[in-house]
């Protein structure tokens, strides 16, 4: 019985530890291939202002737009009880005053953690005849965000930020990726979402 138990901990650690290091190894990957869109996941905004965090994801998705990676931006997250703007809204018209045309930026404002969002943007992927996306978000949360399109039908690559609070500390990463650890499991495992810090749920 010991012998059990000491096997099962020990496959639990492996598990932890090497899914960890697939988030780490994600976040240091840029893939930018030609996509019919980019989709930028949301974060907080207040009053339709984008906190740091969303920021940081809106100006990255405008370089890669500006590149010519995809001729859409799709901003999701839907909006916190009490608020004005959803996630989708305040992205896109940050992005409307940075100078992509109206026409190049579409708000699926659904959504209160990162898989409703993205079941929302596939529906719209669907209904458009898209197949692939670009995903801006954190780094840490890249490895969780992809396979979250690639189960909701999207072939789904990841480009993230390389800048904001998320990775602006050797701390702040490793608690980024413990949470992100803990919440890919937990996907893996249920098919369900979990709310936390931005970027996590």
């Amino acid at each position: 019985m010991a012998r059990v138990v000491l096997a099962a901990v020990l496959a639990f650690v492996l598990l932890v530890t090497s899914t960890a290091l697939a988030i780490w190894w994600t976040a240091r990957q840029d893939a930018r291939p030609v996509a019919d869109a980019i989709v930028v996941l949301g974060s907080a905004q207040y009053n339709g202002r984008p906190s740091s965090i969303f920021e940081a994801r809106l100006e990255h998705a405008l370089a890669l737009y500006r590149d010519g990676v995809a001729p859409v931006i799709v901003t999701v997250g839907g909006k916190a009880d009490g608020d004005q703007f959803t996630e989708a809204e305040a992205g896109r018209d940050y992005l409307g005053k940075a100078g992509v045309p109206a026409a190049a930026l579409l708000a699926v404002p659904e959504g209160a953690d990162t898989l409703q969002s993205i079941r929302a943007a596939a529906t719209v992927f669907d209904e458009r005849g898209w197949g692939s996306a670009v995903l801006v978000t954190d780094p840490w949360h890249a490895m969780r965000a992809e396979r979250m399109a690639d189960d909701a039908g999207i072939d789904a690559d990841s480009s993230p930020t390389r800048q904001g609070p998320a990775v602006q500390t050797r701390t702040t990463q490793f608690r980024y990726i413990l949470r992100e650890t803990a919440a890919y499991l937990l996907y893996r495992a249920t098919g369900e979402s979990i709310s936390g810090a931005p970027g996590i749920g």
